[in-house]
């Protein structure tokens, strides 16, 4: 069905969560592929001896080049990108495979979900580490809180065919290890044509919040977005993308009025004085 990928550094005790659910709660049999950051936590002979494809960096390259060497091996038309501190819950993959069938096209951004430990989109605390996690209270209590479908996207869990990851080249490497990667790879659909990008309100995952990202320093992505595109992630999500607003079809151009000629001022202004200074 889909090719899930999964990057991974030095975090056995998610990872093995995540597979685990992935194992447990999918309908359809994916092909399941793990990048591997480092390794030096057992995490290459742990997936060896289940079996699983993966790829491997020595060193840690971050997100963008795991999810670019990891698409590489996948066989399959659908890609479904992941973290390795999410817990995919009872029937993701089916809510993602009707929602396809429902597209015409292969240009469009699907996410899913997080369900997190605090105050975000599904507020649900069932552990805020892989020690404290109580599977049975998410699995009990998820299926009682109602969430509509949404514009814009959660970023991951996403779903998107490999003929768009080709045609836009995957996520942009200068952003390594990573912030700023999601808005961009959105941004570079939305300039290929791309005007569907939905958040699916009952496909799930619980998200342990960065436990995937907390071991590094990461790069300041949001100037590096401004000094690519001349706008602010801010500025995309709210004009282009409409975020966070129910779902109410495909996206056409921002509507060009006096709030969107401020912000994109705002924008120039910031792009300009990062040009001089830095």
């Amino acid at each position: 069905m889909f090719s899930v990928i999964i990057p991974t550094f030095n975090n056995l005790n998610y990872l093995k969560i995540c597979l685990d659910s992935l194992e447990k709660n999918s309908i359809y049999d994916h092909e399941i592929i793990v990048h591997v950051n480092e390794g030096i936590d057992g995490t290459v002979e742990f997936l060896k001896q289940k079996k699983y494809k993966f790829t491997y960096s020595k060193n840690n390259a971050g997100v963008c080049v795991a999810f670019n060497e990891a698409v590489k091996k996948s066989s399959n038309d659908y890609i479904v990108l992941g973290h390795d501190d999410m817990y995919f819950c009872p029937d993701w993959d089916k809510i993602f495979y009707e929602e396809l069938k429902k597209i015409k096209d292969n240009f469009f951004f699907i996410s899913g979900t997080m369900v997190q430990p605090f105050e975000s989109y599904i507020n649900l605390n069932c552990g805020k580490n892989y020690l404290e996690f109580n599977e049975n209270k998410l699995l009990k209590e998820l299926p009682k809180i109602e969430f509509k479908d949404f514009q814009g996207t959660h970023w991951q869990p996403s779903l998107v065919s490999k003929k768009a990851w080709n045609q836009v080249g995957g996520f942009s490497e200068e952003f390594s290890p990573g912030l700023g990667s999601d808005p961009d790879f959105n941004f570079k659909l939305w300039n290929k044509g791309c005007r569907i990008f939905k958040g699916l309100g009952k496909c799930r995952v619980y998200h342990f919040s960065s436990q995937s990202l907390r071991k590094k320093a990461w790069n300041d992505g949001a100037k590096i977005f401004l000094q690519k595109w001349g706008i602010t992630i801010k500025f995309f999500k709210r004009f282009y993308l409409r975020s966070n607003l129910v779902y109410k079809g495909k996206l056409n151009e921002p509507n060009k009025n006096i709030e969107f000629f401020l912000g994109l001022l705002l924008c120039k202004l910031k792009y300009f004085y990062l040009k001089l200074f830095n």
